[in-house]
């Protein structure tokens, strides 16, 4: 199957929740909308699965109009963050319940519903769970119940809802790295919602940041993560670090910074805002350099410089490997060097070309 949305947009009274979402997303393609609160993916979501309509705009799924669609006509499966399991039932009747509500005239044998049943049991690694109720299982284990109730349709789609949100860092980490293992191997096409850009990163085929109601960037985990296309995406994936440069030949110039390591990028002349991560960023001790030490304080593993703008606002914190850190205390100067960072044209100067920030052959200049 494959899932066109176009020009999606909704309203709730005067706020403009979705403003235009164009996305398509291919059979057995796991995708994960990725922004903060109030940008707009749980709402996407909820349409894609007919609980909630837009003001405008299509949806198909093999050139079939969903939006004509109810709910339960669709086949979905949708895992919600805090599961919604029925308390009354054992986890075999809970896995059982969207066969067993099936109109008569679908619904499978009551054989073939319990052999469904013990293959998602065992699929999902769960077999020694099947007469448990839900108050004597763990969140994991909930969550891989409700994982099995909506897989148990067949749906054409599976929707996941900020899947891990309740549960604690240990038991995500574990448990996205086996519901990666079991998507593909079911080979189900999946989009689940997510602020978390680190499980977004580790699950998805292809990441959606949205922002605002907007979809701001489209692509591989890495694509996004090395290559945001614009401020909002930079921000929102970390680069915290924003320095006011000139741009030369290619170039980020800027008083303090020796930006030799980043390479030269196909922009005109002019003002710009390099972004860079607190982690991108290596400290020279220089006793003319352009920022001062006036905290340091190690986390364990790293190292966290706060630093002073001697000629200027700006107030960086970077991190650095505590073992490869230089020796540093409160009023050392240094000067910084970007290791990778994003370059973007300051507000209202020409914007670099597609694609952005094409990286130029030095024998080119």
């Amino acid at each position: 199957m494959t899932m066109r949305i176009a020009h999606l947009t909704r309203r709730f009274g005067q706020t403009e929740v979705l403003r235009g979402i164009d996305l398509e997303i291919a059979k057995g393609e796991l995708v994960a909308l990725l922004g903060p609160s109030g940008s707009g993916k749980t709402t996407l979501l909820k349409i894609i699965a007919g609980l909630d309509w837009p003001d405008a705009g299509t949806l198909t799924v093999d050139g079939e109009d969903w939006l004509k669609k109810k709910a339960q006509d669709r086949r979905i499966g949708f895992v919600f963050q805090h599961y919604a399991l029925f308390p009354h039932m054992k986890v075999r009747d809970n896995i059982a319940f969207g066969l067993s509500v099936l109109p008569k005239s679908h619904r499978p044998p009551a054989a073939q519903i319990a052999a469904k049943v013990e293959e998602l049991l065992h699929f999902l690694q769960i077999p020694h769970l099947a007469d448990r109720f839900p108050a004597e299982l763990s969140g994991g284990q909930r969550q891989r119940v409700a994982l099995g109730r909506a897989m148990a349709i067949a749906p054409q789609m599976l929707l996941l809802d900020e899947p891990f949100g309740a549960l604690d860092a240990q038991v995500r980490r574990d448990l996205r790295r086996w519901l990666r293992g079991v998507l593909e191997q079911a080979k189900t096409t999946t989009v689940f919602v997510t602020h978390d850009q680190e499980e977004a990163f580790e699950l998805a085929d292809r990441v959606v940041v949205m922002g605002a109601g907007r979809i701001e960037q489209i692509g591989r985990p890495d694509e996004i993560h090395n290559h945001p296309a614009t401020p909002f995406v930079a921000r929102f994936l970390g680069m915290t670090v924003e320095v006011p440069v000139a741009l030369h030949a290619g170039r980020a110039e800027a008083p303090g910074l020796d930006t030799t390591a980043l390479p030269r990028v196909a922009m005109a002349d002019g003002a710009g805002t390099l972004f860079l991560r607190p982690t991108d960023i290596t400290p020279v001790p220089d006793p003319q350099g352009r920022f001062r030490v006036t905290e340091a304080l190690s986390t364990g593993a790293m190292l966290r410089l706060t630093l002073t703008d001697t000629q200027g606002d700006l107030s960086p914190e970077i991190e650095i490997p505590r073992r490869l850190a230089p020796a540093l205390r409160a009023g050392d100067r240094l000067r910084l060097r970007p290791e990778a960072g994003r370059l973007f044209p300051a507000a209202g100067a020409a914007p670099a070309p597609a694609p952005a920030q094409r990286i130029l052959k030095e024998s080119s200049l």
